[in-house]
């Protein structure tokens, strides 16, 4: 069903098979529905782009505000929605809401050149939105990823048609409502739900103009193929295996922290997570004393209440998933230091929950399957090494290269050192910060294009060009 200008689904609780807890199902949105959002979207924008930057500004900060103020009832929603800790919850709705308040900003700033030519003739640019845009969202972090998306493409004057992953669908609909509800025009935001077919719906519909995505690189892949049939801009912000690199002039509390942060954040289900953490021999046995004894602290349970650090994690299938690299890691000659075992919580209401030990493996190698792969789970590698030249060959050897981060306390060398990682986003002497303010995306298979940042409005603007003649036309016939 349609109410305010945001496309609903009926969400009911259904009990899984031999399972007392419940989940969320919907009916996927197929074509009809998707062209209607399309078209809602069509039509929203030809009002929004012709608003002044400051007159789109005051809505977003208004529906900035709105968040603000329902923070602990959206942050709980997407504790039920995803299954992180409510401490983490209520920071991604603050990333949401300084997003928004960011590119209200920005919206006003949207200007091109003017450019003298001979004899009293001018060229000047036009900074325009593009249409209708295409957002695919993701499932470990599904309202920030909403506003993330969502923010740039609004304050450039374009319209959204978002969906969320068909795991976490419920956040974005309440995004999508604060829009509205803000005065934004019916339609600006609308959210579709469904799996992959509605995904393709929207990346071939006729009145997309563009398309971002965040997920894995094969379903990058497959989105960019798909809107090169329409030569549609995209941007693709995809999977890691990024390394994390600790020097022996480290401040090994700070490391030790920092490798934590690159690893168990949203139980691990990060893509730009340090999973492989280089380690140099000279204080790999303390790091690993260090790093052990605080993953095993880890408060592991229901993420709703305050002292939880780690929940479940997303489904029963990527649980699985998960448990089974690390049994793989096993066998291909891994320790298992701490952790990798399902966790069965004490609550007898979270016991059908799916959650694991937070887990630290020793003794890796480059070429084992948990160095290679994205797990996308709480399993931190420690690998070591001895000299800076040998580690940054080993880092780079990789098809991705969406994060990496050194920590040392030579600052030539910390420049050095990024400098030579091929990687989008870097970390010196820490690790997974995001501030909105700040470009963030991948190299190589990692994606295209940037999230946040001021060169956001490149990525959903396009360029007119403009020459003005001022005297008479010099033609050759």
């Amino acid at each position: 069903m349609r109410t305010s200008g945001v496309w609903m689904v009926h969400i009911r609780q259904v009990p899984l098979e031999s399972e007392s807890i419940y989940t969320p199902r919907f009916l996927p949105c197929g074509a009809a529905e998707v062209d209607q959002a399309v078209r809602a979207a069509k039509s929203a924008f030809g009002h929004w782009s012709r608003m002044s930057g400051m007159e789109r500004a005051r809505i977003m900060i208004e529906a900035a505000h709105m968040i603000e103020s329902r923070r602990e009832e959206i942050a709980r929603l997407e504790v039920v929605n995803n299954g992180k800790s409510i401490t983490e919850a209520r920071l991604d709705v603050d990333s949401a809401r300084l997003c928004i308040e960011y590119y209200a900003g920005l919206s006003s700033t949207m200007a091109g050149q003017h450019v003298q030519l001979p004899g009293g003739s001018f060229a000047y640019t036009r900074r325009e939105p593009l249409g209708v845009c295409a957002g695919i969202g993701a499932w470990n972090y599904p309202f920030q990823i909403a506003a993330w998306k969502s923010a740039p493409a609004l304050a450039c004057g374009n319209s959204m048609v978002f969906k969320p992953s068909p795991v976490t669908p419920v956040t974005a609909v309440m995004l999508a409502e604060i829009f509205t509800q803000a005065g934004a025009p019916d339609g600006l935001l609308n959210v579709v739900q469904g799996g992959q077919e509605t995904g393709r719906l929207l990346c071939h519909h006729p009145d997309v103009a563009k398309v971002s995505f965040t997920g894995s690189v094969p379903t990058g892949q497959k989105i960019m193929e798909m809107a090169s049939k329409g030569v549609k801009p995209v941007t693709l912000e995809l999977g890691g295996k990024s390394p994390l690199l600790i020097f022996q002039d480290s401040d090994l509390e700070n490391a030790v922290k920092g490798a934590l942060m690159a690893n168990f954040l949203s139980q691990g289900q990060v893509c730009s997570n340090g999973t492989r953490v280089f380690v140099h021999k000279d204080i790999l046995p303390e790091f690993l004393r260090e790093v052990v004894a605080r993953t095993k602290a880890i408060e592991i349970g229901d993420p709703l209440l305050e002292s939880t650090r780690m929940g479940a994690l997303v489904s029963r299938p990527h649980l699985s998933k998960v448990l089974a690299f690390v049994e793989q890691a096993k066998r291909e000659g891994a320790t298992v230091l701490c952790g990798g075992e399902p966790y069965v919580p004490s609550d007898p209401k979270l016991r059908g929950g799916y959650y694991m030990t937070p887990c630290v493996l020793g003794d890796c190698r480059d070429e084992m399957t948990c160095v290679k792969e994205e797990i996308f789970g709480p399993v931190m590698s420690v690998l070591s090494f001895e000299t800076e030249e040998e580690v940054l060959r080993r880092a780079n050897d990789t098809t991705m290269g969406l994060a990496a981060g050194v920590f040392t306390r030579d600052v030539r060398r910390a420049h050095r050192v990024v400098e030579q990682l091929k990687a989008g986003s870097c970390f010196i002497n820490n690790y997974n910060v995001t501030p909105v303010e700040v470009p963030f995306g991948g190299f190589k298979m990692s994606g295209i294009g940037r999230e946040n940042g001021q060169v956001t409005i490149e990525y959903y603007s396009q360029l007119k060009t403009v020459f003005v003649e001022m005297g008479d036309v010099d033609s050759l016939f």
